[in-house]
């Protein structure tokens, strides 16, 4: 199999599905032995919208989100959602997605994890 853009591929298998699937990989950066992945949104409009008259207008503000430890390093996803200008309505829409764990900046499949192995999602401290 020929890759044609290996960085792409690779995220697939390091970050949560939905991320990889309607977020481009933007930089990384290392910063105090932690990794910091910038990720935009694709414009892509949602699927629960493809009957209306969607503009793209920019992002949201971004979040950041923290995800499983690679290599013992601490990861931070930095994630700007886009928003949509609905033409017909004038309201901005989004895409409703569920990476982020409730009650938590951690996403779904990280807060799981942690819930499994420690019984709880810590507010404080190294895994927090």
């Amino acid at each position: 199999m020929t890759i044609e853009h290996p960085t792409t591929e690779l995220l697939k298998y390091i970050l949560p599905r939905e991320l990889a699937t309607y977020f481009v990989f933007e930089k990384l950066e290392e910063q105090d032995n932690t990794l910091h992945f910038y990720l935009e949104e694709k414009n892509l409009i949602p699927e629960e919208y493809s009957s209306c008259r969607l503009e793209s207008k920019g992002f949201h503000k971004a979040i950041t989100l923290r995800d499983f430890p690679l290599r013992d390093r601490p990861v931070y996803l930095h994630v700007r959602r886009r928003r949509w200008l609905d033409l017909d309505s004038g309201t901005v829409v989004s895409r409703d997605w569920n990476a982020v764990a409730k009650g938590t900046l951690h996403t779904q499949e990280f807060a799981s994890f942690l819930k499994e192995l420690i019984g709880f999602i810590p507010d404080f401290g190294p895994l927090a």
